[in-house]
């Protein structure tokens, strides 16, 4: 059985600092390359099958929450994934402090054994390059921009895509279009959406698709939705598509503005599937049939990966899909 003055003589340091570490002392103040000593020394020498459970691991930790404050007003999505991200954490009996930039969480790396981190507001790689090297156990939720350095865990889009075409083929429409808005911007590059790539990839493949315009571009709020209606129906004006899969909530309440002011009734001359299930998805005219990412289980498993990174820091990186599912509402149903 490993003793903490074992993992001490062979790390290099105190036995206290090893146990306040392993412990999880909030109030010891480390650098990250002796906390990885320390970790990687307990875990050779077997001391976490030997004293505790994975799942018991209380560790201090840091929420690196990212999102552009304009988008974030418009779009409940991230301010309730945070929320249900707090909540979890607070289950599993750890500290968190929140961050809204990498440089201060780089300053603090020493008071925090890992990261969770949630939105992608101008990510660059040097900054996550910086964040790996101060603090090396992180897990992004819904985005995945460094799989090389970090765990990710993420609603499957690309299943989602899929099923709604499968569903919309099923109740007799082949003519369908997609409006989303731009994917990540990583390294002042504009990087396609997931949602947008597997759009293209399984019309393209699928027989049962015989048109399917595309209307992409501009960020994931409700005027960009509106703009994109605006476009959809200037180019389809003489041949709508019989249904649209759009991206998000929030642009597709801008949609239905667009749709409503020209006289297109949702879904008698267009069906819509919509992705997020946010809260606006049940009040809007006619409600919404949106995909429901299951945010609570998005936090839970990213507490579960982090826990074992920090566990096991030298364990390849893992990267989990969390499979969503459609609610049905007026927009679009399977009859």
């Amino acid at each position: 059985m490993a003793t903490i003055k074992e993992i001490a003589e062979k790390a290099g340091f105190s036995s206290a600092t090893v146990s306040r570490l392993l412990n999880n002392d909030p109030n010891l103040s480390i650098a990250p390359s002796t906390r990885k000593r320390i970790m990687a020394a307990a875990e050779e020498l077997g001391y976490w099958n030997d004293h505790r459970k994975q799942d018991t691991i209380r560790p201090t930790i840091a929420l690196l929450y990212r999102v552009d404050i304009k988008e974030q007003l418009q779009d409940e999505y991230f301010s309730s994934l945070k929320d249900a991200l707090l909540a979890v954490i607070k289950q599993a009996g750890m500290q968190v402090e929140v961050f809204e930039h990498i440089t201060d969480l780089v300053k603090r790396a020493a008071d925090f054994q890992g990261f969770i981190g949630v939105g992608a507001h101008r990510l660059t790689k040097q900054k996550l390059i910086t964040l790996h090297d101060a603090l090396p156990n992180g897990v992004f939720v819904d985005i995945n921009p460094a799989p090389e350095m970090f765990d990710s865990v993420r609603p499957n889009l690309t299943l989602t895509i899929r099923d709604a075409l499968q569903r919309l083929i099923a109740a007799g429409k082949h003519r369908v279009g997609f409006i989303g808005g731009v994917g990540l911007n990583f390294d002042q590059v504009q990087q396609p959406d997931i949602r947008e790539m597997a759009f293209r990839e399984f019309t393209s493949i699928n027989a049962g698709i015989t048109e399917a315009p595309m209307f992409v571009g501009g960020p994931f709020n409700i005027e960009n939705g509106y703009a994109l209606g605006k476009r959809a129906l200037d180019e389809c004006a003489d041949h709508l598509p019989e249904a649209f899969i759009v991206a998000s909530d929030t642009l597709s309440v801008g949609v239905l503005q667009a749709f409503n002011e020209e006289g297109v009734i949702v879904p008698r001359d267009t069906a819509v599937i919509s992705i997020n299930n946010s809260e606006v998805a049940r009040y809007v005219s006619p409600p919404l049939s949106s995909y429901n990412i299951n945010q609570e289980t998005l936090g839970r498993m990213a507490v579960k990966l982090l826990q074992d990174l920090i566990v096991h820091p030298g364990r390849p990186h893992v990267h989990l899909t969390v499979n969503t599912d459609l609610v049905i509402r007026k927009s679009f149903t399977n009859e």
